[in-house]
């Protein structure tokens, strides 16, 4: 216990250290929001994994899947890397950090604003970041309860808050370099601590050989592939469908979440963005790749205590615990500070992201006139405090809507900005009405499955979500008024500038 006590010390007093020494670059809006600008390929590439990967995956998703699909599970982590890594620097990074500077926006909301040149667009993508961020910021403290309790037996309450003010304090303290920078001590906890748990359980069932053949023997559900053994050691697993939905959701859905896409636009350079690409991917690789391969043997572990008492089911967010509550003490430990630093890095992104939209493209100019840069930056600090305290009472006493909100946040955000954002940077083709159909494609599908549930998975219903707003926009864009040729022409001349590099990046003569 004492072991595991001095390294939550000693990891909180980091944050804030972190935090205080951060502090200087938070004077302006753009240093407080993007660091001004000058983030290096290392934290940016080390910020966007780790709001990436959070509690919700390691304990939540890595348990529900590999459960369901067994090692092919680890699939979704693969595509977490190759696709929402990978690709998403390749297509969006360059592009978004010229356009964005070329066009002064701060966030995705204000993007969309300044691309579309319409404020009411501005004002209703913020309305929508601040709904559906709220929840997805809650979510994040599920995976700390059940660990926290194996680990410490402290109340679930108790760790919420006490995650919370160490996380408000070191963001109001250092912005976003803050968060960049404790987010790259966080990533490097996540990288050794996932090799060392995997290493561990499956120590434990007698190596990955002999864990292999035990899931071999696993009958698989009947209803899917008639009982036959091997189907949780296979390579698409006892359902490819439904997993493929998993990876879509997990991986394209990155490219529209806003907290995803502000990394973009702090990256310094261009040897940020090579270098960023590289390590992002290969971070995604070991970290979510290997959560979901281990959930891919949850099966192995399966008991009583895994099944909900009055129902029957099975509680996926126990899976992954239970697998661990046989560890040594001291990788317990390494276990409760990987979660912790997953969820910590994921809360601190989620939270700057809203109170920068909230701030800069809702209440500025629009119920608050005149705001200095001093007063949008302390009006971002105290909003800051107000979406942590509205997580914490959402944490505590999730009411069932909220949760039935929580695995859509994801699905409804995406569904709403991948497709207008994505072509954005790349068409100047893109109307105000396509914009506005994505929207309420986006969101509409989302919601609308939450209460009436025509697509029975969540989860497929986000991908559906994503791929139809990819269609809708170009379709609406062909038919619908076009935008002021001169206007849009401006705003891609950014793409066109010249400069100047050294033939070791280029052979151009």
């Amino acid at each position: 216990m004492a072991v595991k006590v001095v390294m939550l010390v000693v990891f909180f007093a980091l944050m804030v250290g972190v935090g205080a020494f951060s502090h200087k670059h938070t004077k302006t809006v753009d240093g407080f929001v993007l660091g001004g600008r000058s983030v290096g390929p290392w934290l940016t590439a080390f910020a966007y994994g780790t709001s990436y990967f959070s509690a919700v995956v390691f304990v939540g998703y890595a348990g529900q899947f590999g459960w369901k699909y067994g090692v092919a599970s680890t699939w979704i982590g693969i595509g977490n890397a190759l696709l929402g890594s990978l690709l998403a620097w390749v297509v969006l990074g360059r592009r978004t950090r010229v356009m964005s500077q070329h066009l002064k926006s701060r966030t995705m909301p204000d993007f969309f604003g300044n691309r579309y040149q319409s404020k009411a667009l501005k004002i209703v993508a913020s309305l929508i970041v601040f709904i559906f961020l709220i929840p997805y910021t809650a979510s994040v403290y599920n995976g700390l309860s059940r660990l926290f309790e194996m680990a410490f037996d402290i109340p679930y309450t108790v760790c919420v808050v006490v995650m919370a003010l160490f996380t408000a304090l070191y963001v109001i303290l250092g912005g976003y370099m803050a968060t960049a920078i404790n987010d790259f001590v966080q990533g490097i906890i996540m990288l050794f601590g996932i090799v060392a748990v995997i290493a561990a359980v499956l120590s434990g069932q007698g190596g990955f050989m002999e864990a292999i053949q035990k899931m071999a023997q696993i009958p698989s559900d009947v209803a899917v592939t008639q009982g036959q053994p091997g189907a949780f050691t296979s390579f698409f697993g006892p359902d490819p469908l439904n997993l493929l939905g998993v990876v879509i959701l997990t991986s394209l859905g990155t490219w529209g979440l806003p907290q995803m896409i502000g990394k973009f636009y702090a990256i310094k350079d261009e040897k940020a963005i090579n270098t960023g690409t590289v390590i992002s991917t290969l971070f995604a690789f070991v970290v979510a790749g290997g959560s979901y391969f281990l959930g891919g043997f949850g099966r192995l572990f399966d008991n009583t205590e895994l099944i909900h008492a009055e129902t029957g089911a099975i509680v996926y967010d126990a899976i992954i615990p239970h697998m661990l509550s046989t560890l040594p003490d001291i990788l317990i430990g390494i276990v409760v500070v990987l979660v912790l630093s997953a969820s910590m890095s994921t809360l601190s992104s989620l939270v700057l992201t809203s109170s920068s939209t909230l701030t800069l493209d809702l209440l500025k100019d629009n119920i608050m006139k005149n705001m200095s840069e001093k007063k949008q930056v302390i009006t971002m600090q105290v909003l800051i405090v107000f979406f942590i305290v509205v997580s914490v009472v959402i944490a505590i006493n999730p009411p069932t809507f909220i949760a039935q909100l929580m695995g859509i946040s994801w699905g409804a955000l995406a569904g709403a900005f991948l497709a207008p954002f994505l072509y954005g940077l790349y068409w100047k083709g893109v109307t105000k009405a396509a914009v506005w159909a994505s929207f309420i494609c986006g969101v509409g599908i989302t919601v609308s499955n939450m209460f009436i549930g025509y697509i029975a998975s969540p989860i497929n219903a986000g991908a559906f979500a994503m791929i139809a707003g990819l269609v809708v926009v170009p379709v609406v864009s062909v038919v619908s008024p076009k935008m002021k040729k001169e206007a849009v022409v401006d705003m891609f001349t950014c793409f066109d500038e010249k400069v100047t590099i050294d033939k070791k990046h280029s052979l151009e003569v």
